[in-house]
């Protein structure tokens, strides 16, 4: 967890004071008030952190490398795999029932081919095995 920010502490402890000097009558546009300024705090933290992850990618692609992704893991892999066979049950008895076994066929036809795009997706390419220009829009 990140250190308190003293600024925002201090603010705090103004509006604090100055509730208890004016009163319940200006409590919501007190509240309001600091609340804005957490807002403003936060959008700041997070413009700055988007800035710096895109700065990161940046020199990633300037260096020829492609940028590492999270999406490539195991677990996410699995995961995919769990799901679409969860999901291909009441999938495969609405094919059944409505087109017969050639509904059936054309379901886990489908089925197989979102696994083994989404399986291969995550395996370098050969023909840009060696390549050091390749980038993630060329996928």
């Amino acid at each position: 967890m990140d250190a308190p920010d003293p600024e925002l502490k201090k603010d705090l402890d103004a509006t604090l004071h100055a509730r208890r000097e004016l009163g319940e009558e200006y409590e919501s546009a007190l509240v309001d008030s600091f609340l804005e300024k957490v807002e403003q705090r936060l959008d700041g933290t997070v413009d700055r952190r988007v800035r710096r992850q895109l700065a990161e990618q940046q020199m990633v692609v300037a260096r020829g490398a492609s940028a590492p992704r999270s999406a490539d893991s195991w677990g996410e892999r699995f995961g995919f795999g769990v799901i679409s066979l969860i999901m291909a049950i009441p999938l495969s008895a609405i094919a059944a029932v409505q087109a017969g076994l050639a509904g059936l066929f054309v379901t886990w036809a489908g089925i197989v081919g979102v696994n083994a795009f989404q399986a291969s997706h995550g395996l370098p390419s050969l023909s840009r095995k060696g390549r050091g220009d390749s980038s993630d829009w060329e996928e």
